[in-house]
């Protein structure tokens, strides 16, 4: 019933198929081993939404430490602003919105942790920010807060992007 509301957080999060599987997986190993544990704080959905995020801020984190080995910084972007979108797709997106797609991925991929979680709660998954907030647990101020900055740190990115593609 949730390995496909699982899939999909992973997949936009992790940005990789193969990891998504792996963290689906994960997901439900976890949910396997500690549901007497579950305690009905919450609903249902909000805990497996909450393992989902965990699991995938930890892959991130471990990715991003892997990352800032010495010669993982000769050869980092310095923060310079997007250039070329990465090949990554979201299976739900549609044919003709794939390159508008990849580059909203990109640029959702260098948010911060925490505003890519919420973002991707909010405007993929399509959950009440009430919710997003038991999941990440935090305020509702707080999840509003954050994702206004990332609807601001996007909309920098993909001006860039634009600006870039009308002069061309």
């Amino acid at each position: 019933m949730y390995r496909q509301k699982v899939f999909n957080t992973a997949i936009s999060m992790v940005q990789d198929e193969g990891v998504a599987e792996d963290i689906t997986q994960e997901v439900f190993v976890t949910i396997f081993r500690s549901v007497l544990s579950f305690n009905e704080q919450s609903s249902l959905s909000t805990w497996i939404y909450r393992i989902t995020v965990n699991k995938c801020l930890d892959h991130l984190r471990s990715k991003k430490r892997q990352r800032f080995t010495l010669f993982g910084q000769l050869f980092q972007k310095n923060g310079e602003p997007l250039s070329e979108p990465k090949t990554f797709d979201h299976p739900g997106i549609k044919l003709e919105q794939r390159e508008n797609a990849r580059y909203l991925f990109t640029a959702i991929e260098e948010l911060p942790h925490n505003q890519k979680t919420i973002f991707i709660l909010a405007h993929i998954e399509e959950l009440p920010q009430k919710e997003i907030a038991e999941i990440m647990n935090m305020s509702l101020k707080a999840v509003e807060s954050v994702l206004q900055r990332a609807k601001v740190n996007l909309r920098k990115k993909l001006s860039v992007y634009y600006d870039r593609r009308k002069t061309n």
